[in-house]
């Protein structure tokens, strides 16, 4: 078994022997013997159900989980776990090819005929001297290590098939594994509908969890024979191991004792359940890389996500998509960063981000909104009720709060007064605005873009911008203030006078 694989799952260690094809099977056609395994592993992931238990709109291996669409968990274990192809079975409609074509093959079966079936449409992909792995596309919690093991399991016990088992307390709905009496797999009981399984049968509790091992050549000459006997009227792809031990070959069995690893989603309950078990791995990840995770239970990051060491990510905090996350960083509470870039150092508090890049040591929030196109240089700052949307904030720059920012370019050590706004649209068309270095913006300020703001220059409060203000200078844009005398004794006074007459 490889390493990695250890204290997740083991092998059957009961004796290995070769047996005659029992009497009560029918006969079948002679099977080839290969004596080794000698091209890359093939994975095959069987991804063509319907998911109708989802009720849905969306196929199901489509929905997402932890940033990756379902189907997307399986094809990267396959990947990380170094098979040589990866082939995806998928309906006619190919709903997955959109987030697969240029990853692996992807093959369609026709009509869902059953897992037997769906196999064989994967056998122009299928090398017969390959050891071939097979696994369900709604299985997303399987990792490389324990598609590793199963390979390496397989290949040195020179079984014709290795079928990935597993112990439940309560095994309703799975295909139950009945045993030799040396303790080798002799088949699978699907359970399905009524007459499938025996009583008896029925209080098994090893369960077949849908991922096998087979020599390819083996494989694909098993496949030819499988008939639809049972009462879904479906080519089970467990059917085949009755027929490899019929013409005396070993059928084994590997063992897994982490049931998370074979954890199947049918419906959203299921999903949740996949999507805590995820959640709970991706945190422990990282960290064990050294992030602190104040409150693991209340943080959800997403699986792509890259964070650096000794950052911190206070409770109630969700980090998404394909955010990067640099080294001491405090993060949260309750902030949402989504596709972004967070430098070395910076702070984010009570904030929405999605498509931004934050510089090195900047700052933001509380309550801060960066929207695509936000950049943040070094040791700037957007504080309270600041929204900055396709826009530049320069390094040192201060947008402290209760401002607008878009579509604007903002030089190195300039302060934004409370209040300010680019205006930047004209009903028409955007256009930026373009203020300088070292620039002071007092409060209330309205830029109507396009503007540009020489360096140094300072604009009054309470002014509207519409014409450029050259560096150094004072931009004022603001009427003249005029005080009328008795204006509070005359509004009484005519109060009065329309209240007489309306007697």
């Amino acid at each position: 078994m490889h390493p990695a694989a250890a204290g997740c799952q083991r092998r059957c260690t009961r004796p290995r022997h070769f047996f005659h094809r029992p009497s009560s099977l029918p006969a079948t056609a002679p099977i080839t013997y290969h004596h080794s395994v000698t091209a890359p592993v093939v994975v095959v992931i069987l991804a063509a159900g319907q998911g109708t238990r989802m009720r849905s709109g969306i196929p199901k291996l489509l929905h997402p989980l932890c940033g990756r669409p379902m189907i997307a968990w399986p094809v990267a274990a396959a990947h990380d776990a170094g098979a040589g192809t990866i082939v995806v079975v998928d309906a006619p409609d190919r709903p997955l090819a959109a987030v697969l074509d240029g990853e692996v093959v992807i093959v369609v079966q026709a009509r869902p005929l059953g897992t037997a079936d769906a196999v064989r449409s994967a056998a122009a992909h299928i090398d017969g001297t390959s050891t071939v792995i097979v696994i369900n596309g709604d299985v997303p919690l399987i990792t490389a290590e324990t598609l590793r093991g199963l390979a390496e399991a397989h290949e040195h016990s020179g079984a014709a098939a290795t079928m990935a088992t597993a112990e439940l307390e309560d095994p309703s709905g799975y295909g139950r594994v009945v045993r030799a009496p040396d303790g080798t797999v002799e088949r699978v009981v699907e359970t399905k509908a009524p007459g499938d399984a025996t009583d008896g049968e029925l209080h098994i509790r090893e369960i077949n969890t849908g991922i096998f091992a087979f020599e390819g050549g083996l494989l694909l000459e098993a496949l030819a024979q499988v008939r639809a006997d049972n009462a879904q009227g479906e080519l089970y792809l467990p059917d085949v191991l009755p027929i490899l031990r019929g013409v005396g070959r070993t059928v084994d069995a590997f063992e897994v004792t982490d049931e998370a690893l074979t954890l199947g989603v049918n419906d959203r309950v299921g999903l949740a359940a996949a999507r805590a078990l995820a959640q709970r791995r991706i945190n422990e990840r990282h960290m064990l890389a050294g992030v602190t995770i104040v409150d693991p239970s209340s943080a959800a990051i997403d699986a792509d996500v890259e964070i650096g060491e000794d950052t911190v990510i206070a409770p109630f905090t969700s980090v998404l998509g394909a955010t990067s996350i640099g080294a001491r960083c405090e993060v949260g509470p309750a902030c949402t960063v989504i596709d972004c870039r967070i430098g070395d150092e910076a702070r984010v508090v009570h904030s929405y981000l999605t498509g931004a890049d934050v510089g090195e040591r900047a700052s933001v929030g509380p309550f801060a909104y960066l929207r695509p196109g936000a950049v943040l240089r070094e040791g700037s700052k957007v504080g309270t009720f600041v929204e900055v949307k396709n826009s530049e904030i320069g390094a040192a720059t201060k947008v402290p709060h209760l401002s607008y920012i878009g579509d604007t370019d903002i030089g190195e050590r300039s302060n934004i007064g409370a209040g300010t706004i680019t205006a930047n649209y004209d009903g028409y068309r955007k256009h930026r605005t373009k203020i300088g270095s070292g620039v002071k913006v007092s409060v209330d300020t309205t830029f109507i873009a396009p503007v540009t703001v020489g360096d140094d220059a300072y604009t009054g409060a309470g002014s509207v911008i519409t014409e450029d203000v050259p560096a150094g200078a004072l931009g004022v844009a603001r009427p003249r203030q005029r005080n009328v005398e008795g204006y509070a004794q005359r509004r009484v006074e005519r109060a009065a006078a329309d209240e007489s007459a309306e007697k």
